[in-house]
């Protein structure tokens, strides 16, 4: 049990944590429940279509703007005024996805946030007082004001919009961790309650997932980048200009490809002591045992609880990413009740696809550093890295499957199954809703990518008149 549980007060000695479901429920409720899940996926998953961008291209902009403050080169500036329209086109979206999100808090989950409302509104108060506050802020100062601040103080307001957008999803991925795994709180009236905010922000999980999230979407920005710029070069456009993005974003990707796999290994060391059951599901590891190989190739059969088929092992390598000791042990999915376990065939194949992805993808950030310099006669590298730039929104997409999944029956691991946290409502309303959010995102997606295709096409604008006069 998560160990915030050990920390109750006299009041909440007896309380328990809920952990099954109540012993009957209507059919319209289970219905409600899968199309409650099933709309929170589709307004999730289309979220973060704009939030890692929104996280890596503001400091790869900030970047650019900073060379253009201290070398006074107009490259740099048209790249700035490039990417910043991009990036502004995406942030607006990636906003107004996003409220909707919370509003599913009261409408579809509102069991979920009467039971720990106490805890992940806080962190959510926070994000947005504080976080958002600043980020919307100051993207308006920056947009509105190249002719009206001195380059310095223009350059530190998107300084300021990049960091804020960072510790904004800070806030959201703490907020999360905490239903992966609780701690920080007592349990007491029938809810979960906040008895240490240090707890909650500090535990070695929420750093983790923000880390590795945050390094995804900066990966992400890197490859939008030299997706354009790619493209651009590859047709003679503005050469000056895409040369030199192409190469700071070539050097900034390939970092965090590296970090990226490296912290990866992080997450499954706690993964094996806080989440043994999504580790195992991720590598359809069935049997508790030591010296546990990793297979690159396998096939779950749930229902006879084995694999059908696997190969390619790699001796000790599970053993030794969960406890550095190719023999340590690992628990396996028939230690835990089947009610329990998550669906192991798509967390698997999720998880390979990410990892399998994410690997091309390192190779061709390789490529990319290594031709920077060249690039302009780069004609194959030209041409492949625009077709990159879906491939890491499909890996933090599967990265969030993995996460989200791997933690069911679970809405808070451990404390509160996923089918208690969902409002009495009528399934009727859940799929007249879904559909309603179907439709909008269809039109806003469309929208957003169009417009990002069309002004990323364009290149940098010709102006009439110098952004700005000021020393």
């Amino acid at each position: 049990m998560p160990q915030g549980t050990a920390k109750l007060t006299k009041k909440s000695q007896n309380a328990k944590p809920i952990t099954r479901a109540p012993p009957s429920r209507k059919e319209s409720i289970v219905d409600a429940l899968i199309l409650s899940r099933l709309q929170f996926a589709v307004t999730t998953y289309f979220h973060f279509l704009f939030v890692p961008l929104t996280l890596g291209l503001s400091f790869l902009v900030a970047i650019f703007e900073t060379a253009y403050v201290r070398s006074r080169d107009e490259d740099w500036r048209k790249a700035t005024k490039f990417f910043g329209k991009l990036f502004l086109i995406n942030f607006a979206v990636g906003v107004v996805t996003g409220i909707t999100l919370e509003f599913q808090f009261g409408t579809n989950w509102a069991n979920y946030a009467k039971y720990v409302g106490d805890i992940f509104g806080s962190l959510l108060a926070v994000e947005a007082t504080v976080a958002f506050f600043l980020e919307s802020t100051f993207i308006a100062v920056w947009f509105f004001g190249w002719k009206k601040l001195t380059p310095k103080f223009h350059c530190v307001t998107i300084w300021i919009v990049a960091i804020s957008s960072n510790i904004s999803a800070f806030w959201i991925l703490v907020a999360n961790a905490w239903m992966q795994h609780p701690t920080g709180y007592v349990l007491r009236n029938g809810r979960a309650e906040l008895s240490n905010f240090v707890d909650v922000v500090t535990q070695k999980f929420a750093i983790l997932e923000f880390v590795h999230t945050v390094g995804g979407a900066w990966i992400l920005g890197g490859f939008f980048v030299l997706g354009v710029s790619a493209w651009h070069i590859a047709r003679k456009s503005h050469v000056s200009v895409f040369t030199k993005t192409f190469r700071v974003a070539a050097v900034w990707t390939l970092v965090f490809c590296v970090f990226e796999m490296f912290q990866g290994h992080l997450n499954a060391e706690i993964l094996g002591s806080t989440q043994p059951t999504k580790l195992a599901a991720m590598e359809s590891h069935w049997e508790t045992s030591g010296d546990v190989p990793m297979y690159l190739l396998a096939w779950p059969d749930e229902q006879n609880e084995k694999n059908a088929f696997q190969a390619l092992p790699i001796p000790g390598l599970m053993s030794f990413l969960v406890h550095y000791n190719p023999h340590g042990q690992v628990a396996g999915l028939k230690d835990v009740p089947r009610q329990d376990r998550p669906p192991v065939l798509p967390v698997y194949l999720s998880f390979r696809a990410m990892v399998g992805l994410g690997i091309l993808l390192f190779w061709i950030a390789v490529w990319a550093f290594w031709k920077r310099d060249s690039i302009e006669k780069q004609t194959k590298l030209l041409k492949i890295l625009p077709w990159m730039i879906p491939l890491p929104y499909l890996v933090n997409q599967l990265g969030w499957t993995v996460a989200e999944l791997g933690r069911q029956p679970w809405i808070v691991y451990g404390l509160m199954r996923t089918e208690q946290g969902v409002s009495k409502i009528d399934a009727i309303q859940v799929a007249t809703s879904l559909g309603a959010f179907f439709l909008v995102y269809a039109l806003l997606g469309s929208v957003d990518f169009y417009l990002l295709w069309t002004y990323a096409r364009k290149g940098p604008l010709p102006e009439s008149h110098p952004t700005s006069t000021k020393a």
